[in-house]
């Protein structure tokens, strides 16, 4: 048994590497897509003491509603960072949407931006998906952020729902509060077959064969439904990951760019397709009924001391 847990340990950390970890190391808030946006989002109130150095980071970086007027750079980690040069995606495009406009997240490294918008228009051409209906990128400035993700701080995330954008414009109300499908079935052992269609194994198939595409994070239901239905070429598989959460939405996520010293990289993915007997750890009663433990405390949120130097410039910069 010892031996066992030791390999299944092993195994968890390096399905996700320091994406694990890191998530683990502060409160688990995962940002969900059918949250609701405001239709009246109002500023944030002024704060009365902004260089106070023990004030959480994603105050301020929420805070800052346009881009920092930098070269466009990744700074630091995926949950422990901040965006130059920010880009914003549009918010209507030819095969996307954007949702949860009072949020402000559709932010990202010119990169990420290119990326996004790679997999919609190729989707939409295969006619496989109408378009994409995109969530959470980053804020204009990257950093940590008030509510929903300990990632997205870099520009180099995008959530993107599993629920095919309709044959129209959205209106305001509609993407501020019309709801994601959930795509897992309620015992949570498999994907709901009502809902989740060949369309969504293609979809998840040309987001992780983009070659800036590092990861791909999926609830392990759908996982399991990709394991099972994937045909072909199945080398992508390799890429798409089980993670908490993720049954309204897949998560994707780009390699830091060529050249950018200040962007530090995740471990990469294991090689095999992740199918083996692995993955049934995710389905057993310890994870699918997880008992909350009595003597955790979430660890106090990130200062701007915290996030690599360089980020105090890009807070400043016009």
């Amino acid at each position: 048994m010892g031996a066992m847990n030791l390999s299944m340990r092993t195994w968890r950390a390096a399905l996700a590497g320091p994406l694990l970890a890191a998530a683990f190391s502060q409160a688990f808030t995962p940002a969900l897509a059918q949250d609701a946006g405001s239709l009246n989002p109002k500023p944030l109130a002024p704060l009365a003491k902004p260089d106070d150095p023990a004030l959480a980071a994603r105050e301020l970086f929420a805070r800052r509603t346009l881009p920092a007027s930098m070269a466009a750079r990744s700074i630091g980690f995926y949950s422990r960072g901040c965006l130059a040069g920010g880009e914003a995606l549009a918010v209507d495009g030819d095969a996307w949407q954007v949702m949860r406009l009072s949020r402000n997240r559709n932010w990202g490294h010119p990169e990420l931006v290119s990326v996004v918008e790679r997999i919609a228009r190729a989707a939409r051409s295969e006619n496989i998906w109408p378009g994409l209906l995109v969530g959470d990128m980053a804020q204009p400035r990257g950093g940590p952020m008030l509510t929903g993700h300990a990632s997205h701080q870099i520009g180099l995330d995008a959530d993107i729902w599993l629920t095919p954008m309709p044959e129209r414009t959205l209106s305001q109300a509609e993407r501020e509060q019309m709801s994601a499908l959930d795509m897992v079935r309620a015992d949570r052992k498999d994907v709901d077959a009502s809902r989740f269609t060949k369309g969504h194994v293609e979809v998840l198939r040309i987001a992780a064969q983009q070659p800036e595409v590092e990861r791909v994070l999926v609830n392990a239901a759908i996982k399991k439904a990709l394991c099972r239905d994937a045909r072909g070429d199945r080398k992508w598989l390799a890429k798409v990951r089980p993670y908490w959460g993720h049954n309204y939405h897949f998560h994707v996520r780009v390699a830091c760019p060529v050249g950018e010293a200040s962007c530090r990289p995740q471990d990469p993915p294991p090689r095999d397709e992740g199918c083996d007997s692995a993955l049934d750890w995710w389905f057993t009663d310890a994870v699918l009924n997880r008992k909350p433990d009595p003597n955790w405390k979430p660890k106090p949120p990130l200062t701007l001391a915290q996030l690599p130097a360089e980020c105090q410039l890009v807070l400043k910069a016009q």
